[in-house]
Parts: structure tokens; sequence; C-alpha cells
């Protein structure tokens, strides 16, 4: 046994010093957990920001007037006067995001008890933006129209709501974008990293060196699995220290002693897929082709992007057998909601589990791709 961990040991050693002359696979490695997640976090917003707006006031009233002042940035740029003739080319050109056609007499209507119609026409090409911005405006509009009632009667609002947002309380999108950032580019290296050198050592030729040691492909594969997942378990809590922590200024609520815990046991789960891919591909194109798709639907199913209540039942069960949907629950409830080892064991479990079923698959293609090699 002593021999056998001190094989592992010098094996993960060589690639370690294999990965270090590789400066394309460095400059991925310290891009992906740096510039990557940085720039992600600041460029994606879920929010609105400075969202071009147009304002069709056929009224001229005091409350119509009100309602422009009120769409203020950072949410919008400066309200744009149009008239009602402009409104289809604006929004054509894309040069609005969002007209409101404010109709004639809609004070009077107001006073008078009525409901007038407030037309909000919205470029809906840009979902995300369309479906928050109409919130917003639709929010900003009901406001004032309310502020404007007690400011000119008796009348008063027998409801206060009063919202409180819990791990996020200024809803910054960047949170959230910066933890999922990092769980996609965990997913993704560690496919990578591990596949690229079963074929590095195809490809180069020292397979064949391996073959004539005294190491059997169980300490071949652990040495490769444990040397390419320190790497990127060392980079993703530099990252989340520094780029998210301390640059992005995400409060990392949770302990990143279990969130290190969780990494590893999940890269030893898509160390262990990306060799099984590598067994497969014949080349480094061929295994780059096979597990974008792979990466993509993992990325797209895994909760982070969509809830797994929204999806299709047979869809949430078929997911359930991937690692990256328990690693993104396990991930998000430790660094945003602070969750401990007792909350989150089952994600935990679950990844180790998987984890132990795909290093036993990947072993058996592995034994059999170096038994086909001698």
């Amino acid at each position: 046994m002593p021999r056998a961990l001190d094989n592992i040991f010098r094996l993960g050693i060589k690639e370690l010093y294999s990965l270090r002359s590789d400066p394309v696979m460095v400059f991925l490695i310290l891009y992906t957990f740096t510039i990557a997640i940085y720039t992600v976090a600041n460029g994606v917003k879920t929010e609105v920001r400075n969202a071009s707006i147009g304002v069709v006031d056929e009224d001229q009233s005091n409350l119509s007037r009100q309602f422009t002042a009120a769409l203020l940035k950072p949410y919008f740029k400066p309200p744009q006067p149009l008239s009602h003739a402009e409104i289809d080319d604006a929004l054509d050109s894309g040069r609005q995001a969002f007209v409101v056609d404010i109709p004639p007499k809609f004070e009077a209507d107001i006073l008078a008890g009525r409901t007038p119609t407030v037309q909000i026409s919205v470029d809906a090409t840009a979902m995300t933006l369309a479906g928050n911005g109409t919130t917003y405006v639709q929010s900003i509009l009901s406001g004032e129209v309310l502020s404007f009632l007690e400011r000119d009667s008796d009348a008063t609002n027998p409801i206060a709501v009063v919202v409180r947002s819990r791990f996020n309380p200024n809803l910054e999108s960047s949170w959230f974008t910066a933890i999922m950032q990092i769980i996609n580019n965990v997913t993704m290296l560690s496919m990578i990293l591990a596949g690229a050198a079963v074929i590095r050592e195809r490809e180069h030729g020292t397979i064949e060196h391996l073959l004539v040691m005294p190491v059997t492909p169980n300490q071949i594969m652990l040495a490769k699995v444990w040397a390419n997942g320190i790497v990127i378990l060392a980079a993703v809590l530099v990252s989340l220290t520094i780029v998210v922590k301390i640059f992005l200024g995400v409060e990392i609520n949770g302990s990143l002693a279990l969130f290190a815990l969780g990494t590893a046991a999940f890269l030893f789960a898509m160390t262990s897929f990306g060799i099984t891919l590598a067994t497969v591909a014949r080349s480094m194109p061929q295994f780059g082709l096979l597990a974008i798709p792979f990466f993509v639907v993992m990325n797209m199913l895994s909760g982070g992007v969509t809830p797994l209540e929204a999806m299709p039942e047979w869809l949430r069960a078929v997911m359930l057998t991937s690692p990256s949907t328990h690693y993104t629950t396990f991930a998000q409830a430790v660094l945003l909601r602070g969750a401990g080892l007792d909350i989150v064991w089952p994600q935990l479990l679950a990844i180790a589990s998987i984890g132990a079923a795909l290093f036993g698959y990947a072993l058996l293609r592995f034994r059999a791709s170096m038994a086909a090699a001698r």
C-alpha cells in the first residue's frame, strides 16, 4: 500500500510538471478564474440598468410629468419625449426598449375614479430586460398614482408592504453570476484538464512508457485525478478570495473549508467523467467536440439557469443523476446562504456517490484502452 501511494504521488507530480509546461492550459486556468469571472459578473445583469425609454405624454398634466420624472437612473436613461407617430420607429430601430403612452385626460380620469389605460410598448427581443423592465415601469406608475391620490385627498393606504431580501439585500445580480460562473468553470476545466492529460499521453507516445513501469491503471488514473483536481481547487479558492470577495464585493456567508470539501468531491466526479470521454475520443479535437455538448447541458440544466421545479418531471429525474446539479445546489447554499454540513450533507453524499460510479466506469474504460495499447 505505501508503494502504491508513492506511485500515485509521483505520477501526480509528473502530471503537474506536464501541466506547467503547457502554456495554453496555464493561461486558460488563469483567465477562467480571474478575468472571465470578473467580466461576466459585471457584464451580465438580470436587473434593469440604463434601459432606454420614451414617453408619449398626451395628457401634459402634473401627474404625467410626475411619472416621467420618476423614471430615474440607474434603472432608466433620461426619458425621451416622443409623439404617437414615432413609437413604431423608435422600437423598430432599437433606439428605445420601452415606450410609455399616457392617454389624454389621464389625471382627470384618475381623480374621477375611472380606470384609464396606459400603454407600455416593449422591445421583447431582450427577454430579461423586457420582463423585469415592464415590472419596474408598472411599479413606478402605480407608486406615483398612489402618491398623487394621497396628496390630493385624505385617502390613506391601509397596507404597508415591507420587503426584506435575505442573502443578497441589494438584489445584485453580480453576486449570483459570480458564483454560477465559478461553478461553470469548475465543471468545464475539470473535464478538459483530466481528459487532455490522457490524450496528451497518447499523442506524445508516453503511454508506452507508463506501460513498462511497475504501475497499475488504477494508480495512473488516480494520479491524474488528484493532480488536475488540486490545481482547479487551488484556483477556485484563490478566485473566491480575491476576485469574488475583494474585487466584486460578494459576501461569502458560508465556510470555505466546507465548500472546498464539496468542490473536491465534485472534481473527483468530473475528472473521472473527463477521463471517460478521453477514452472514447481518438484525438484532442474529437475530445473537445465531445465535451462541449455535455458541458452545455450540465450548465443549462443544473438548476442555476433554469430551476429544477420548472423542468418536466422526466428531465428533472435525469438531471438528478448529474453531479453538477447537486454541486450547484451545494455551492449556492454554502456560499450565499451560509448553510452548514447538517443542511448540505445530502448533496455531498449524492456528489460522492455519483463520483464513485463515474470513477468505476472510467477505470474500466481506461484499463481497456491501456490493454489495447500493449
